[in-house]
């Protein structure tokens, strides 16, 4: 006997898939987005969305349950982490001379994302408003930044470097989120 949930999938075509193609609305009709920033802000827009994929379906204590001792880490958390790293980025497009102050932390001190992500149904509201409002307002301060080429902020990193270090954030983060899922209610998939 155990503990562990059975895997599972809503796919029918390939069982380690999360849903089948014609379901997965990440699945895009057509050509692919034209020049790598539409290609870069293509990533970026599936990864989010797979993140919600990952957490859709879950009540506030699914999504608190933390992963495996000592960590911290659960869905709940990765999403007020996103947040958290989404008003960072835009820190990192200020310039030296900007009379504005770097945008304090959305949850506290250091590791607060994590450890602040409680099985309470206002937190859960209150992580996805702030990961929205948060993607919203990097998405429109990138924007202008047309230019992949430019360097911005203090340490004059490119935009270039800041979408890839995005698609790399939301990577290597929804890789988390499958194994979270997973052990939550056992579902698999891409």
């Amino acid at each position: 006997m155990t503990d562990e949930p059975a895997r599972w999938t809503r796919a029918t075509l390939y069982p380690d898939m999360w849903a089948d193609p014609a379901d997965d609305p990440r699945t895009l009709e057509g050509p692919s987005p034209d020049g790598e920033l539409g290609t870069l802000l293509d990533y970026v827009v599936n990864y989010r969305l797979t993140l919600r994929l990952k957490c859709e379906g879950l009540d506030a204590e699914q999504l608190a349950r933390r992963s495996v001792p000592p960590s911290t880490m659960s869905l709940l958390g990765l999403v007020r982490h996103l947040a958290e790293v989404e008003r960072d980025w835009r820190n990192w497009l200020t310039e030296d001379e900007s009379p504005s102050q770097p945008l304090p932390r959305l949850y506290g001190g250091r590791d607060a994302d994590f450890d602040g992500a409680v099985a309470d149904q206002a937190v859960v509201d209150a992580a996805f408003r702030d990961l929205e409002r948060e993607q919203a307002e990097t998405d429109a301060a990138l924007a202008e930044h047309p230019d992949l080429g430019a360097r911005v902020g203090k340490d004059r990193v490119s935009i270039r470097e800041l979408m890839v270090h995005r698609i790399e954030e939301y990577a290597r983060h929804c890789g988390h989120a499958d194994l979270l899922r997973e052990c939550v209610d056992g579902r698999v998939g891409q």
